[in-house]
Formats: C-alpha cells, structure tokens, sequence
C-alpha cells in the first residue's frame, strides 16, 4: 500500500520523489526505464518501480497499491502517457495531480514549429548540418530528409538499446552522441561548433530542461533554432504547489535552512565562491529588488523584501520552500539587515539559519584606493543618526554609507559650515559594476558634481584633532555680557550627569553654551538642546556651536517649560537657569522620562529653597547635593591673589521616587 504514486520522467518528478523519500511518506515513484530508475534513490518509504505502462496496467497498479493521489510529472511532451495515466486515475476514482514545467518565453530569433514533421519539412527547404536534442523516439521523422546521415547529429541517452534502435536507423556511431544531461551552455557551443552545425532542433522543454542553455549556446555559435511547440496547453500544479499540497496533506514537519547570505555590492565577480553555491541550490531567493535583479542568472523563485517581519510570513506561508537564501547588500555583519532577520527568525520553530558573509564596500573601496582598512572608522547614514562631524573632526579617515546626490551635496555645505574645507571627500559610486565610479575633491568642489544614487564616502582629514577630555577652558568660549557657567562647576555638574555617547539632554537656561558644548563633546552620538530666552545668547550659542563644531548641538530659543513640549524624550537634564518656572519644569520633564537624571545649579538661596521643596515633593529619589565655592588666581603686582566665586549648590537626582 501506498498514499503517492508519482510517474516521474522529469527532473521535477525525480525532485517530488526524493522530497516524499526524505519525509518518508509511502510512494512509488513509476519510470518508463531501468535506466530512469536508477536515477531516483529507493529506501525508506520509496520504491521506484521501471516498466512501461499502459492504461490497463496503471489500473491495476492504481486498485493494488491503493494511493490517496497520484502525481503526473511526465515530460510536457509525453502526451500519449500523461492522457494515459488521467484515464486511469477517472477509472479508479483516484484524485491526479499534473505537475507543469513551467513554459520559457521564447527567442524572437527561434523558428517556431508545431510538430517534428513541420521540422523536418523546414530542414529539406534549408540546407546545413543539424544537431537534433529531441529524443531518440522520433528519430525516424528525421530519416525522411535527403542525406539525413550526413546532416543529422543526434543527441540521445546512452544506453545499449537506444544506441541500437538509432544504428538501425541508419546513423553510424559519427553521427550519434550518447550523452546525459543537464549540459551546460560551454557544452552544447562546444558540440554545434564541433558539428559545424547551422541548426540546432529542440522541444521547450523548460528550464530544468536546460532549454536555455541551448538557446545561448545557438547563438554564440551561429546556428538557428527551430523550437518544438509543447502539444497541448496544460493545466495543472508547479513542483513547488505540489510540494505545498504534500505537505498539508501528510501533515509533513518540514525543517527549513535560512542562509542569510552577503552577495557584495552587486556585480557577480566580487559574489564569493560559498554563496554562489548556496544560491545555485536554494529553492527560494529572498531580497530588495537590487538583490534579487543580481541573482537573475540562477532562475530561482523569487521574494521581493528587505521587511523582516514580511520575510518571516511569507516563509511561514510557503512551508515548500526547504532552503531559502535571505541575499543581503555587501557582507552581514557591515550594518546589514542580518541582525533584525536573525532576531525575528530565530524564534520560529524549524528553521536552522547560517550566516555567510560577503565583501563589504569598505574592503572594497580601500583595496581601490591601496589603504588598510582597519585604520578606518565606519559609520553609516543609511536611515540612522550618526554625528558624521565630530567622527570626521577626531579620525583621518572615515567610511561613510550614503545615498543619494542631494544627500552627499548637503554632507559637503555642512562640513563647510563648520570650516573644514581641508577635507579630501572620495564619493564612489555602483562599486563593482561596469558604470563604477571614483571622484576625489574638497568640499567646494564636489559640490558642482552629480553621484549615484548607489554611493559611499571615504572622508580623509589631515588635521584630525585628539577628542577633548573635559575642561575647556573658559576664555575659548566666545561670551561678550552673557552669564557663563565656569570650567570649575562645569567639571563638576558634568561628573554628575554621567552622560553616555548616546544620552539626549536638555540644557535649560543654556547661556553662551559652556555647558551645552561640553555635554555635546560628551555625548558625540547622542543629542543635545540648548534652550536659551535671551536673543544676545542665543547668537552666541550659535557662534560657539560653529567654533567647536558640535553638529548634535540643536538651539532652541524659548522659555521653558514651553520650549520643551515639542522636543524628543530625554535622558538627562541639567538646569542652569529656570526664570522661576522650576517645578513645571521639573513636571514636564518626569512626564517626558519617569526615570530621567537631573543636575540643577543653583546660586541664590531662593533657587536652593525651591529646588529642595521640589525634589522633595516631585516623585524623584533623595536628591544629592553638593556645594563648591572655588577661587582662581589673579596676577597683582609681582603676586598671585585667590578671587573666589560664587557658590553654586550642584542638586542631582534621576525620577522614580515615591510621589
């Protein structure tokens, strides 16, 4: 007894076997030849039965065997058997699946025909040698042109009995090739050059047919193609449907394998050896649009997204598809969208995911340029912050994903806003394919040319500046008349805040910026906003964010607590002025962040009160406070006096205490 029977004369009936063979679900898989069963691997659940069969004969095998369907993935011209095998499957009331090659568009440049006949009678008006790939079984036709055992290669299966029936045609061993597909496209230019062939006769036979591989190989050897229509138009299931319809049927625990797979940035030569291998053997490729147009040549089903959470459905969705290739730009570990596909996959029961990495634009685009690439820092821009000036400001080199024209056009002016115009930017652009580009200039210039859309940047800076360690001194801040928070207190409410490179703090009251240009400094990859009322101050922040080039500095002006409605969740505040507005500003900050960390300076004992009853009363933890009264020397005469400053009360305290 068994629940399939599949009549497999295809590569795709041999693939449906060997799927049934490994899940072990009972089948039989029916070949017309001893030479076709030895093709498919028995065992387990499968045997592999060579006979041909006649209808009455499939009746009978049908009523024994007992099969819930059987699987008709005869070649698309083997009309005669597939009719055959329907008729059984109507007498015995079994349920028939066809399996359909699925049709390749055909050349323009091909001589389409209905029938080996019309063939024929086209080679008697057009002379020439021809290499005939249509099977032994209507070989005969071919007789009836004159001279046929001059003109005609045949190529057949290399078995005794076929060799023979052909001899006996009249075609010596000169004229017979005995060979087993698949061939190559090198193999069939090889055999018509050899020939000397002017036409090449073929049935479309689908991809697995190697139909194209022909097709290519008639045209770099010059040879015309006269293509055999299919005889009837078919209805019916592709491999992978049928391969669906199994699985639900025979509740089959299919274990899929996920290559997430670096293919390079784009052009075939720089795709490496392992990944090239995965892609000929996946049932499936998934990728952007870009990806998948660069793995055209393997002719594999194919998914259009870079969508983690669609890519998973849609996996989960086609359980037929046992080994998927998840392409992905340049190599997965060089801000790729591996890490998310790992994330969200890796959760899904059977599913077992490898990783194979490819040549990264960096690599690249340094081997070009002839420099190490471990001297580079690498960011990218591709839909993610990143403060790209004060990278550029502290490292000689910097490799940097981009995109568009317009995005490297603003990268230059901003770069020029802050008076680096020594820069020597390198925008290369389609790296690895034949339009591939490399542009070297300063700023200035680069902004007259036009890029790709598909660009990156090396930016190298010979005046790269070691990062400052906190502690500026006072008289490099441009301040006029505006209040100005000294180095000393600086030093210290910075150590209290204990910023992180990605923190988002709020200045409030910022002044000339003393404080908000430090914390920016601090937090080079976060974000800082300086909020500031006075217009004279405000002009200077501006001044002293250019001077220090700190591009994640953004000024506000306004009064809080006003000025904060609009602005991002932040993690830190610190408070150097409150124009009396402190406890609704405190409000509003633990409305933004339960759990933000506050440093609040205070100077005249009204604030200290304040502050005291706020943190008190707020829902904060006990606040921490600290008093510093420093002094700094001053030259009089030939001595030093101490001058003291004010003292400022330094208040810390994050949210998350008792209301």
């Amino acid at each position: 007894m068994s629940d399939v029977i599949v009549f497999a004369g295809t590569t795709e009936g041999r693939r449906i076997c060997e799927f049934l063979r490994k899940y072990e679900v009972s089948a039989i898989a029916c070949t017309a030849t001893e030479y076709g069963k030895c093709r498919i691997e028995e065992g387990r659940k499968l045997r592999v039965l060579a006979k041909r069969q006649d209808e009455q004969e499939m009746e009978e095998l049908f009523r024994n065997e007992n099969p819930k369907l059987i699987i008709d993935a005869t070649h698309p011209y083997a009309d005669i058997v597939s009719c055959n095998i329907r008729s059984a499957c109507s007498h015995t009331d079994r349920e028939y699946f066809r399996l359909l090659r699925p049709a390749l568009s055909t050349d323009p440049s091909c001589i389409l025909v209905e029938s080996v006949e019309e063939a024929v009678a086209y080679l008697k008006e057009h002379p020439g040698k021809a290499l005939v790939t249509t099977g032994s079984k209507e070989l005969v036709k071919f007789t009836d042109l004159p001279k046929y055992q001059e003109r005609i290669y045949a190529r057949v299966l290399p078995t005794a009995s076929v060799m023979k029936s052909c001899q006996d045609l009249g075609f010596d061993a000169a004229h017979l090739i005995g060979m087993q597909g698949p061939f190559t496209l090198e193999l069939n230019s090889a055999m018509l050059e050899m020939i000397g062939a002017s036409y090449l006769v073929t049935k479309e036979s689908g991809k697995n047919g190697g139909f194209e591989e022909k097709i290519e190989a008639a045209k770099q050897s010059g040879a015309a193609v006269i293509v055999i229509g299919r005889p009837v138009k078919e209805t019916g299931l592709s491999e992978d449907e049928i391969k669906r319809e199994l699985i639900r049927r025979f509740e089959i625990p299919v274990r899929r394998e996920l290559i997430i797979a670096g293919i390079g940035m784009g052009g075939l030569l720089q795709m490496t050896g392992e990944v090239d291998q995965a892609c000929q053997e996946a049932d499936l490729l998934i990728g952007a649009d870009r990806m998948l147009s660069a793995a055209d040549l393997y002719h594999k089903p194919g998914f259009v997204s870079y969508r983690s959470e669609e890519i998973r459905d849609y996996i989960l969705q086609h359980p037929e598809y046992e080994k998927i290739v998840l392409l992905q730009s340049g190599d997965v570990g060089f801000y790729s969208g591996a890490k998310r596909l790992q994330e969200v996959l890796s959760s899904e029961e059977g599913m077992d995911i490898k990783l194979l990495p490819g040549i990264s634009s960096v690599v690249y685009l340094c081997a070009k340029q002839g420099i190490p690439w471990q001297d580079v820092r690498m960011i990218s821009l591709h839909g993610r912050e990143c403060n790209y000036v004060d990278e550029v400001k502290h490292h000689r080199r910097v490799f940097a994903l981009t995109g568009k024209d317009e995005e490297i056009k603003n990268i230059c002016k901003k770069f020029l806003t802050y008076g680096m115009k020594e820069l020597t930017i390198t925008v290369a652009g389609n790296l690895s394919y034949p339009d591939e580009t490399i542009i070297s200039g300063k700023p200035e210039e680069l902004l007259l040319q036009k890029f790709s859309a598909l660009s990156v940047l090396m930016i190298e800076n010979p005046h790269a500046e070691n990062r400052r360690r906190r502690g500026i001194p006072d008289e490099e801040f441009l301040r006029d008349q505006v209040p100005m928070t000294k180095r000393e207190v600086r030093n210290s409410s910075l150590s209290h805040l204990q910023l992180q490179p990605d923190s988002v703090v709020y200045d409030i009251g910022a002044g000339t910026g003393s404080v908000s240009i430090e914390m920016a400094l601090e937090a080079c990859q976060g974000k800082v906003y300086a909020i500031e009322k006075n217009p004279s101050a405000v002009e200077l922040l501006r001044k002293n964010k250019i001077r220090f080039a700190v591009d994640n500095l953004e000024i506000i002006e306004g009064t809080a607590p006003e000025a904060l409605e609009e602005l991002p969740v932040p993690t830190h505040a610190f408070i150097g002025g409150s124009s009396g507005n402190l406890r609704k500003i405190l409000e509003i900050l633990l409305e933004k962040n339960a759990g933000i960390h506050v440093v609040l300076n205070a100077v005249t004992l009204e604030t200290q009160a304040e502050a005291v009853a706020c943190f008190r009363e707020l829902p904060f933890g006990d606040p921490e406070v600290v008093c510093i009264q420093a002094a700094t020397s001053r030259l009089a005469g030939k001595s030093h006096l101490m001058i003291g400053q004010n003292p400022v009360y330094i208040f810390t305290a994050s949210g998350g205490g008792i209301e």
